[in-house]
């Protein structure tokens, strides 16, 4: 769990230089994909649902805990949002994931939670873990490409 809190930490740091970077964040690629403000608007439901799932998991086990992507992209409009806002939100929910991370119970790392839409699909604290970093790396390198 130390390495996925490091070079999450580490990962925080470099998205900060964003701010600085001339990036096109309003153009959708084609009408039915993600502008790079809606793909951040993404990566933060994913650290809301993510957060819940390490969060449960210290205390409870074997729960289901989903959403529906495209669908919380639309509600929330993250395309109409101040993308200042959109950064500063992802930022303090990592934060809040290395903070829970960091100290996370050893005996409750291999808990499992069902991350699934059809099928149970139970997966450890710990491959959750690695999952979201390697999910926010993906698209983190689509918001800087």
């Amino acid at each position: 769990m130390n390495h996925v809190v490091q070079e999450l930490s580490d990962t925080i740091n470099e998205f900060q230089d964003i701010r600085s970077r001339a990036i096109d964040w309003e153009t959708r690629p084609a009408p039915d994909k993600w502008s790079k403000k809606e793909i951040l608007g993404h990566l933060i439901d994913s650290a809301q649902i993510n957060l819940q799932r390490f969060i449960r998991c210290t205390y409870e086990e074997n729960f289901r805990l989903t959403y529906e992507q495209n669908a919380w992209v639309t509600v929330q409009r993250y395309q109409e949002a101040d993308i200042k806002d959109l950064i500063n939100l992802w930022t303090l929910l990592n934060k809040q994931i290395i903070s829970v991370l960091k100290n996370y119970p050893l005996d409750r790392v291999d808990a499992r939670c069902d991350n699934s839409k059809l099928e149970p699909n139970l997966q450890t604290v710990a491959w959750l873990a690695n999952d979201y970093l390697e999910h926010l790396k993906h698209h983190q390198g689509q918001i800087l490409s």
